[in-house]
């Protein structure tokens, strides 16, 4: 349909999406000038310079249009794409034994994903990344509101039901952290935009082990600040309905506050991680073992008790690793 739209003359277009008039305004284009035009057409007569200012060429530029349709759709679609479930049916573990039971996440829930280092926990992850069809090494399917997902879901880069964030982030664009928050709002046609990307900073500043000024430069961000930043921008301006988390603990972040984040926003997490504080406060985890899913465990009302004195000793050890960041000497 994206394509069709691209052949049909602006002057539809715009009567069709009056909004697609943002789109030329932003890239200072009078479409009055090309409304008996196709947009391909537009791409093949604006000459060198105009690419060349905008740092991008006829075919990323008919992409980016593509691109643009396809986020407002999603918008205007709203609660038609709401995720209340994602369901993760058997698939094989590294020795092809079937996987003991399939697992239902739901929407406001966290889930732990535990075990060994190699034992398959980023695995897991992928397959639910690319939402699997039995075409991957372990053969498990993913139902998303226990229905198989359409190609256009698994694979358009438009309007992705999750959202990933990795052990490692680096940003490699020059900018501030406060022109890299307004760039990301309007590019998710956010409302409000100054006050978002403010609570968005704010935020993430509380998650941070080390306070950033708005106005740092994010290539110059620590892995703990710049994983910080990811945290807040996801939670509080991503429409992703589901979040994959990898090693959180590792990340020099309030990993608590960071969950509870995400819980707030009504999301679907899963995190894979090694740390007991992390894999106690979840609503359920998932023991990975030789690369398939052994068991699913509801974390229990003697587990949440125990989560009192761990909090205890996360704190103390923060504050232990606070001294030393201090250049404190910790006294006996």
């Amino acid at each position: 349909m994206i394509h069709t739209l691209l052949q049909l003359p602006i002057g539809t277009l715009l009567e069709r999406y009056p909004w697609v008039e943002d789109f030329f305004s932003a890239h200072e284009i009078e479409s009055a000038q090309w409304r008996e035009s196709s947009f391909r057409e537009l791409c093949q007569s604006l000459d060198d310079a105009f690419f060349l200012d905008i740092a991008s060429s006829p075919g990323q530029f008919s992409d980016d249009f593509t691109l643009f349709i396809q986020e407002m759709i999603s918008l205007e679609e709203g609660d038609a794409n709401t995720i209340h479930s994602m369901r993760i049916l058997p698939g094989l573990n590294k020795c092809q034994e079937p996987e003991a039971q399939e697992v239902l996440l739901k929407q406001g829930q966290v889930t732990a994903i535990v075990g060994p280092t190699g034992s398959g926990k980023s695995r897991l992850l992928e397959d639910i990344e690319c939402l699997a069809q039995a075409d991957t090494l372990t053969k498990r399917k993913i139902l998303v509101n226990d229905a198989v997902p359409s190609d256009d879901t698994r694979f358009s880069n438009s309007g992705r039901l999750i959202a990933q964030l990795s052990q490692n982030m680096n940003f490699v664009m020059d900018l501030s952290a406060h022109d890299f928050l307004i760039m990301h709002a309007e590019s998710r046609m956010a409302s409000n935009i100054e006050s978002l990307a403010e609570a968005i900073y704010k935020k993430a500043n509380e998650l941070a082990g080390e306070q950033f000024s708005i106005t740092t430069p994010i290539t110059q961000l620590s892995g703990g600040q710049s994983r910080a930043l990811m945290i807040a921008d996801t939670a509080l301006l991503s429409r992703a309905p589901i979040i994959l988390i990898d090693e959180i603990e590792n990340a020099g972040v309030d990993k608590t506050k960071a969950l509870e984040l995400f819980v707030d926003n009504n999301k679907i997490v899963l995190i894979a991680t090694h740390d007991p504080l992390l894999a106690l406060s979840t609503d359920q985890r998932i023991v990975i073992r030789n690369g398939g899913i052994a068991k699913i465990i509801t974390t229990t009302k003697a587990e949440k008790k125990k989560l009192v004195t761990l909090r205890r000793l996360d704190a103390h050890l923060m504050r232990l690793r606070n001294k030393l960041r201090l250049g404190d000497v910790i006294a006996e």
